[in-house]
């Protein structure tokens, strides 16, 4: 089924960069980034395009880096999409499964999702996802394990989870996807596409909350029995830590960044009031030092803030008891020191750092194995989940036609035909009878021999008046039929 020439590209459009990932099957079914580009990203303001001509500039030099060194040409992606616009929600479907199903098929399962996009939305909404969480067949709800396919009934509801954007924001990012001369193959919701890099089925069977900390938003995704359950997008991450060091330290931005990802700490008591860093000065001011454990007091500060709303979404999913598997933290944020102790004080759950290696070929570049490319990497491996869903598909499609019963070809008792007449009495589609047939009559009618001489059916008139004629001569006996110019004659 799978083919090791099937290329997937996976575009991160994100708040402080924008990368390409294109990525190749290798052995045991992995993945293998065969080419990869990052540039700063312009025109992107909390995971949302602003400015289409800028960020097609950057969409086009990342695209441009990752195909050179891959040596293959890109023209579909796959893209994330993240924002403080996205929203999601619950909802109820319900179908009757026709009587002509002895069970409950693909197309049926099909239908029910497809009526998922006449829910009604607010205005300037679009879909991104919807997510079948559970199906009740004929009242019974059926566990994770045991697909809906194939079992009996005559009526299947299902619980959507639903995930919308708004519809401007869609289209921006089309256009400057579009404008970079690229085609979308399809657009995934961040932390589904990270989670796809970072956590496997066992963490979303035990159940697990996925933390993505980019730079502009922190994205959640909740699974629990293997099934999305949950996700929000929060407008607060790491550009917001960023601006508070800046602020409080009274450096530049840039300066404020470095300090950040090098020296940053989450918790104060565990560096020292002794350790002092020096930034240079604005043209004649002298050089500004900077103590370590303020630095880490301003850090620790704004990521509490994050951290007490991912805990406040965890709580309002009801599920905080099922995330046996803890919370995975990942995204660039993630690489702050002592987060994940942070994280486990603030919310009491168990918490790792979640890389982006947990499907990827053990040869691809140390590099790319960060935190901070698990939503570009996750969207390659998303891209190759649906390339073997919509094969299965089509396989499972193929497997059912050769699987329908072959018509038997023995004498029936009525054969379909295309001619009006095929049903009245004396037609030869009729059953033979156990009486021996009488021996055929010659030809001698001019409508016979009209139709052997220019190779023509009878007309309409002359089709039904012989099925009459022979429906009489049957009925009656011999005796009283009409003759051949349609005469009758006495006995």
């Amino acid at each position: 089924m799978n083919n090791e020439n099937d290329i997937i590209v996976g575009l991160d459009i994100g708040t402080t960069k924008i990368a390409c990932f294109i990525g190749k099957r290798a052995e045991n079914d992995r993945v293998k980034i065969i080419g990869f580009g990052k540039t700063p990203s312009k025109g992107v303001e909390r995971g949302v395009v602003k400015n289409i001509k800028d960020a097609a500039v950057s969409i086009q030099k990342a695209v441009e880096a990752a195909s050179e060194q891959a040596g293959v040409p890109v023209h579909e992606v796959y893209v994330g999409i993240a924002g403080q616009h996205i929203n999601s929600r619950q909802n109820m479907g319900t179908i009757v499964i026709p009587s002509e199903h002895k069970y409950i098929e693909q197309e049926d399962v099909d239908r029910l999702i497809e009526e998922q996009h006449n829910t009604l939305l607010n205005p300037g909404e679009d879909f991104i996802h919807i997510f079948p969480q559970n199906y009740v067949v004929d009242g019974e709800e059926l566990s994770p394990d045991v697909e809906p396919v194939g079992v009996a009934g005559k009526q299947l509801k299902a619980n959507f989870h639903i995930v919308t954007g708004n519809t401007m924001n869609l289209l921006n990012i089309h256009d400057s996807v579009e404008r970079a001369g690229l085609a979308i193959k399809g657009v995934v919701l961040e932390p589904i596409a990270s989670a796809y890099a970072v956590l496997d089925n066992t963490d979303r069977d035990a159940g697990v909350a996925l933390v993505d900390i980019g730079g502009g938003t922190t994205d959640i995704a909740i699974f629990h029995e293997g099934v999305i359950r949950h996700t929000t997008v929060l407008p607060l991450a790491g550009n917001a830590i960023t601006t508070d060091i800046k602020e409080g330290c009274k450096i530049l931005r840039d300066q404020a960044e470095t300090l950040k990802t090098r020296f940053g700490s989450c918790l104060p008591q565990n560096v020292s009031e002794n350790d002092i860093i020096s930034i240079p000065g604005l043209r004649t001011q002298p050089p500004r030092e900077i103590n370590m454990r303020t630095l880490a007091g301003i850090i620790k500060a704004r990521t509490e803030t994050i951290l007490e709303q991912v805990d406040y979404e965890i709580k309002k999913s009801h599920l905080e008891k099922h995330i046996f598997a803890g919370i995975v933290l990942t995204g660039g944020g993630a690489q702050l020191r002592h987060i994940k102790e942070l994280t486990e004080f603030i919310t009491g759950i168990d918490t790792r750092i979640g890389l982006p290696d947990e499907h990827l070929d053990k040869d691809c570049d140390p590099e790319i194995i960060n935190t901070m490319y698990a939503t570009g990497i996750g969207l390659v491996l998303y891209g190759f989940h649906e390339l073997d869903e919509r094969r299965r598909h089509s396989q499972e499609c193929e497997d059912n036609v050769e699987k329908e019963p072959v018509q038997n070809e023995a004498p029936q008792t009525h054969t379909p035909s295309n001619d009006v007449f095929a049903d009245l009495p004396g037609q030869e589609a009729e059953t033979e009878t156990a009486e021996k047939p009488e021996p055929a009559k010659p030809d001698t009618d001019d409508t016979r021999k009209s139709t052997k001489k220019t190779g023509k059916r009878p007309n309409f008139g002359q089709q039904f008046m012989k099925s009459i004629d022979k429906y009489f001569g049957r009925v009656f006996g011999d005796d009283t039929i009409r003759n051949e110019g349609h005469e009758e004659r006495d006995l």
